[in-house]
């Protein structure tokens, strides 16, 4: 085996490593374009040509999702946390009824792992890239990563009487814009909460076991347990880049408000789109991890 190399050959083999790192960088400052979860929403007529496809970064180590698009299912969510709304702020706010007085909050997004903060106010988005029915579960997470009992917060009758279909374009919020309160306060119910751990789940048909309550409903463990073992998928989770910080926008709060109106390829994208390898009538089960910080 030839061991002694020329300075040509180094210089060759030099040039070919830098431009080999610059065509990944290019690669990552470009990002990752989800084109399937923007193209399944409806075209919005009034634009005449098409709107630019967001960029997102990875999150984690998952691997990334190479399958056709029919074997690719897709949920967007997005974490709004809400600020006192100043003079200047150009976006959308919602109305919070605090004792006698109503006051004016500003939602503005952030990442799935930016530290919450104990105190604060939040709010969840959810849509889907295929029709389904959608099913949020919410559990409490403690330091030795035990979980609290599984509560489903989605469906509930109070917010469109039940209904969970879900269809591309769609957006899902919880608290509903009309609920009272119409946002989620972090308070840990005991020292050693470090966070919350969402169960998002996304059928081809509803599942016979669950039957929405006017509110959140305590499910078994052993129900949960079952759907994660026959349905979790490994699944890429990706943020949208320069994303995080941007405050709710008209269209966001009128899909939220009016479920007749659908978000357009035109339209803001979610912060955070999940990626699964799944056949198109398979059930997937989703884990989000949400934690804790110091307080507000």
């Amino acid at each position: 085996m030839k061991r002694n190399h020329s300075i040509q050959e180094f210089v060759i083999i030099g040039f070919a490593f830098v431009g080999l790192m610059a065509l990944v960088g290019v690669a990552q400052e470009r990002g990752i374009k989800p084109d399937e979860f923007i193209q399944a929403r409806p075209i919005q007529k009034s634009h005449a040509m098409a709107a630019p496809r967001p960029a997102y970064k990875p999150v984690g180590n998952a691997s990334a999702v190479t399958a056709s698009a029919a074997n690719i299912r897709q949920i967007g969510m997005t974490i709004w946390r809400l600020r006192p709304s100043r003079k200047n702020d150009a976006g959308a706010r919602i109305i919070v009824q605090e004792q006698a007085s109503e006051l004016e909050w500003t939602p503005e997004r952030i990442s799935t792992t930016t530290p919450l903060k104990i105190g604060e106010h939040l709010r969840f988005s959810f849509e889907a890239a295929q029709k389904g029915y959608l099913y949020v579960i919410d559990r409490e997470r403690y330091a030795d990563n035990s979980l609290g009992e599984p509560t489903l917060i989605f469906p509930t009758t109070r917010l469109r009487n039940g209904e969970n279909a879900v269809t591309p374009g769609q957006l899902i919020e919880i608290p509903d814009q009309g609920d009272r309160p119409n946002y989620f306060t972090l308070q840990r119910s005991r020292p050693d909460q470090s966070g919350e751990e969402l169960v998002l789940l996304l059928t081809p048909e509803p599942l016979p076991d669950i039957k929405p309550g006017d509110s959140a409903q305590v499910l078994p463990q052993d129900k949960v347990a079952q759907w994660e073992k026959a349905w979790g998928h490994s699944a890429q989770e990706l943020d949208l880049v320069g994303g995080a910080g941007r405050p709710w926008t008209k269209a966001e709060q009128e899909a939220g408000k009016d479920q007749t109106r659908l978000l357009t390829q035109a339209d803001p994208s979610p912060q955070t789109v999940y990626r699964i390898s799944a056949g198109p009538n398979d059930p997937v089960v989703i884990h989000v991890q949400l934690r804790y910080g110091a307080a507000k």
